[in-house]
């Protein structure tokens, strides 16, 4: 099977499986304990958080270690909400954001706040300006998404935070998980206060994360206990986890530019090979996209059905975020963006990797092709 699905999880390096093992079997003492066992776990939790930083820009003490990015994005949103609520209850984000920030915050609505949805243009593009009109004095907290996890397309993150730098009682979140390795992103330039990244986005393992705290902001935790990872994030640390993402960071700094102009070059003739295509209509953008995401539909087919039909052919591709792809419903982030009902439903995703090649895509290219022509495939049209 060719996996095209690397926006839902990637492969992890054999490098980092390997670290994962032997942390697994050499460092099983806790962080927390004084005795040998335990200095030599607190001393590979260090390395690796010194790791993060210096690949992501920042302190090793900004970085707190989590299960991944949902708890990341659940922590940057409750933890500011519930620390500065006193000072207002107004929170802004878009209609687009992955489904552990929108649902985030649809639950902080029912706990008392406010929040505005912004809308995006076609291209699933939140505008400055909707930002700059949307803030007010009770404002707390902006969180908008890097790369949008289904679409592809980039948001005007640098400007947002370069526009909120005059008001510093409002906090910039940004939910960095789908672009990490793909795009460059700037926590200092960006004035960026809080960062939500996952691990097994990039090669590295599932069930963890990172969620980057500027340095100096007090936000409630989330999970209280013992006070691990600066009080934020209680609970024993999953060290074999942490050592595996911090090999992905030292593999993609070696790697990661070879890796991202390979994977442009077969987004291009992905891109191009489709447009070739009459029966395919492509939704991602051509310019400001991440390199690895293209979202296309057939009009007039159901997504799900071309899913299958292309498994049938060898392809593992998805439909939607991976998060909610079983729901039998429109993407409420296509449709977000003015697509009619019968396109958004025909729509599925492919992501490339650094794994990936272009025979493969050019495989692909032929079975879409047999697929989009198969007519017994439009009568399971929506």
């Amino acid at each position: 099977m060719i996996y095209f699905d690397n926006s839902a999880t990637t492969r992890p390096y054999p490098q980092v499986v390997e670290v994962v093992k032997r942390a697994m079997e050499a460092y099983y003492g806790n962080p927390s304990s004084l005795h040998q066992k335990g200095l030599e776990a607190e001393s590979v939790l260090k390395q690796a958080r010194a790791v993060a930083a210096q690949y992501l820009g920042c302190k090793p003490s900004e970085i707190l270690f989590t299960s991944g990015g949902t708890e990341s994005n659940n922590t940057a949103l409750k933890g500011v909400a519930f620390q500065y609520q006193g000072r207002g209850k107004h929170i802004v984000t878009t209609s687009v954001e992955h489904p552990a920030v929108y649902d985030v915050c649809k639950q902080l609505e029912a706990f008392g706040f406010t929040v505005t949805y912004l809308p995006v243009d076609r291209e699933g593009r939140v505008s400055v300006e909707d930002v700059k009109k949307a803030v007010t004095s009770d404002t707390i907290l902006v969180s908008v998404m890097h790369v949008n996890n289904e679409l592809g397309t980039i948001q005007p993150i640098a400007e947002i935070g370069a526009w909120l730098r005059q008001f510093p009682k409002t906090l910039f979140h940004v939910d960095a998980v789908q672009g990490v390795g793909k795009v460059p992103l700037r926590l200092k330039e960006w004035g960026i206060d809080l960062a939500s990244i996952s691990a097994h986005k990039f090669h590295g393992p599932r069930g963890i994360g990172i969620l980057y705290k500027r340095e100096g902001l007090i936000i409630q935790p989330l999970l209280t206990g013992g006070g691990q990872e600066g009080g934020v994030r209680s609970g024993t640390e999953n060290l074999p986890a942490i050592a595996g993402l911090a090999k992905a960071f030292r593999l993609m700094t070696e790697e990661g530019s070879r890796d991202a102009e390979h994977i442009a070059a077969l987004t291009r003739q992905l891109r191009a090979g489709l447009a070739a295509i009459p029966e395919v209509v492509i939704n991602t953008p051509e310019q400001g996209s991440a390199p690895h995401i293209i979202n296309l539909s057939f009009p007039g087919m159901k997504a799900e059905v071309i899913l299958h039909a292309l498994e049938e052919r060898g392809f593992l591709v998805s439909t939607k975020s991976a998060c909610s792809s079983k729901k039998d419903e429109p993407s409420r982030v296509l449709m977000a963006t003015g697509m009619d009902k019968e396109r958004a439903l025909s729509a599925i995703r492919i992501s490339l990797g650094r794994e990936n090649t272009a025979d493969e895509v050019e495989a692909f290219l032929a079975a879409v092709k047999e697929v989009s022509s198969v007519s017994s495939y439009r009568k399971a049209k929506v």
